[in-house]
């Protein structure tokens, strides 16, 4: 028996990462031939007002392009799935690139009932320099290839976090390959410096996306039943709770964190999932130091520090 090899739409989410978007195309363009076709690369200029253009227009023949007035990142996430007509997506930030790998390696781990593949990265500087001298478990943007139809039912996205989803749900595969390279940079979206910024943000996408996965209950996709859509629900508000508890740790508010300890526990225990997390978070939140961060390393890009690498990207 035949099978048609997944057609892979490549996206590059773009907002003024026009210095190393060229990369990022080339990185598409230069995929190694495999089981699979490369059905499209799509950029979306989210609004850029740097040389954004000038580097799409060298590659207008072989890249499709759509810009639009600035609407941030969820909308430009939804738009890649919206805007695509692969069976399979592989987003890709624009300060990012693919190792030639990427698609052939991927493409051999569709099997079955998989929606989502997920694989590890190298972290490197604002200049492609390793930062990390070992592979880094993924997780973020650019690590993922997600079935379409799937990622439909999930949309709008905030957060690449949504398609998670399809990983609890148990249609999910982690490659321990570093198929990307992932840019820590003074300039990424998310700000990982400021203690508790990203922990808020990330505990706000994971409680919409608890929320969102509660509403779908009522009418379940076909990748998940009712029952399973609502443990999962409990279980990315768990998720929320603990990214709470580790932001007031990071400010240095023990006392603030004891609240979302409690919730965290709670949902945990309704979603029948495993204790670990809520002990880890206890400890922290026991002993007042929020879970060790990766060391500080130095940033060529501007001679700062980033203290820490998030698996949720953004």
């Amino acid at each position: 028996m035949t099978t048609t090899p997944p057609r892979i739409s490549c996206v590059i989410l773009c907002h003024n990462y026009g210095r190393y978007l060229d990369r990022a195309i080339t990185s598409c363009l230069d995929q190694e031939p495999g089981d699979y076709v490369l059905h499209e690369i799509l950029v979306i200029d989210d609004g850029s007002t740097d040389e954004t253009q000038e580097v799409c227009r060298r590659h207008r023949d072989r890249v499709r392009i759509v810009r639009r007035d600035r609407q941030g990142f969820g909308p430009t996430l939804t738009d890649a799935f919206l805007l695509t007509g692969g069976d399979w997506v592989a987003p890709l930030d624009a300060d990012d690139w693919f190792h030639p790998a990427k698609l052939r390696t991927c493409a051999e781990a569709i099997t079955g009932g998989r929606l989502f593949i997920e694989h590890w990265e190298y972290v490197v500087d604002a200049e492609g320099r390793p930062l990390i001298p070992e592979p880094h478990a993924g997780g973020n943007t650019s690590t993922l290839l997600v079935q379409r139809e799937a990622a439909l039912t999930l949309l709008p996205a905030t957060n690449e976090i949504f398609f998670h989803a399809l990983r609890e749900a148990g249609h999910g595969h982690v490659l321990p390959a570093p198929l990307v390279h992932y840019r820590v940079h003074p300039h990424n979206m998310t700000d990982r410096r400021t203690p508790g910024v990203s922990q808020h943000y990330r505990a706000d996408v994971c409680s919409a996306l608890g929320h969102r996965l509660r509403a779908m209950a009522t009418a379940p996709p076909d990748w998940a039943s009712a029952s399973t859509l609502r443990r999962m629900s409990h279980r990315f508000h768990a998720q929320a709770a603990g990214h709470r508890v580790e932001a007031q740790l990071q400010v240095g508010s023990r006392r603030a964190s004891l609240r979302p300890l409690a919730a965290m526990l709670a949902r945990t225990i309704r979603s029948g999932a495993a204790a670990g997390p809520w002990f880890t978070a206890l400890t922290s939140a026991a002993t007042g130091r929020p879970q060790a961060p990766l060391p500080k390393i130095k940033n060529a890009e501007a001679g700062d520090t980033e203290s820490d690498h998030s698996n949720t990207g953004a």
